[in-house]
């Protein structure tokens, strides 16, 4: 933790609570861009071959992440690293008198502080709640609901149009999630329950929700080098194993990726879904609790209004 600082002083400094050797900093280094390497290698090699997934490739295309970013590790705020010159010319790292680089937090906190101070605000109302397990993936389907040959992937209706716009009206429309709402179809929105907004997002969201559990990842990411290497890979793995759950609920046939579908419209299947939804809320909440955690170490550093 930060020490105390005198009224008189500005952003405090940045200190190191832990210094790691170039050797166990190396190490750490090296095992991130093995793992990173392993979890990108599909989107790499279909990126060099011009082809696409419509699963996998939302995780860089709609959060706007490239491979080489998630290979770039960081040791998280309050860790230096001896003889760090690559990490000295980094964004938002600074080196000490004595040769120790570390995240300048300080700094990060004065020009990224109320952006992760509203990170903090919803991860932590999504974590105080309980998990709503009673949406059954129908966004997806609300997403094409009576949308004709204007789908978001290029992948046939698994019932077809017809279907699809049945198993919607049959089914309640509950989504919580903003960032999936805004999606839906202009006939499917006025039947969701709730009239989702980017202003009510910190009081709709919810750890049950897909979409939310996914997210994780862009809030580690967008904490930048507060956030430690193994916890941006663990919130990457996570959202891609919900990703696939996502799109095998969804209306799309994904048999060509030699998936089964979870198949949301029966009662079998609303029953599997609820159980990946509840495994996932598992998953989620040490991943979430430690972004909290590194939203806290940086607005620790935040000048005192």
């Amino acid at each position: 933790m930060p020490p105390s600082r005198p009224e008189t002083m500005g952003a405090m400094p940045t200190l190191a609570a832990t210094v790691l050797s170039p050797a166990a900093w190396r190490e750490r280094a090296s095992a991130h861009e093995e793992r990173a390497d392993a979890l990108t290698a599909g989107r790499r090699e279909r990126v060099a071959r011009g082809e696409r997934h419509a699963i996998e490739d939302f995780l860089f295309e709609y959060y706007g992440l490239k491979p080489a970013q998630v290979r770039r590790w960081h040791p998280g705020i309050g860790v230096g690293l001896q003889v760090a010159d690559a990490h000295a010319g980094y964004r938002w790292y600074v080196t000490s008198s004595d040769g120790v680089t570390t995240m300048d937090a300080a700094a990060f906190a004065a020009e990224r502080g109320d952006a992760v101070a509203q990170i903090r605000r919803l991860l932590a109302a999504t974590a105080g709640r309980k998990p709503l397990l009673g949406c059954f993936g129908m966004h997806e389907w609300a997403m094409v609901y009576r949308a004709g040959e204007d789908l978001r992937h290029p992948l046939p209706l698994r019932l077809g149009q017809g279907g699809t716009d049945a198993a919607v009206e049959a089914n309640p429309l509950v989504c919580t999630h903003i960032d999936a709402f805004r999606f839906f179809t202009p006939e499917a929105a006025p039947l969701n329950a709730h009239r989702l907004t980017r202003e009510n997002q910190v009081a709709m969201d919810q750890p049950g929700c897909l979409h939310a559990t996914m997210d994780l990842y862009k809030w580690a990411f967008k904490l930048g080098p507060a956030v430690p290497g193994d916890l941006l890979l663990d919130c990457f793995a996570l959202a891609r194993d919900v990703r696939y759950v996502d799109m095998q609920a969804s209306p799309y046939d994904v048999s060509s990726y030699g998936l089964a579908p979870i198949a949301v419209e029966t009662p079998e299947g609303k029953s599997e879904y609820a159980s990946r939804q509840r495994e996932f809320t598992r998953r989620a909440a040490p991943l979430r609790e430690r972004l909290l955690e590194a939203c806290d170490a940086v607005l620790e550093y935040r000048e005192s209004d």
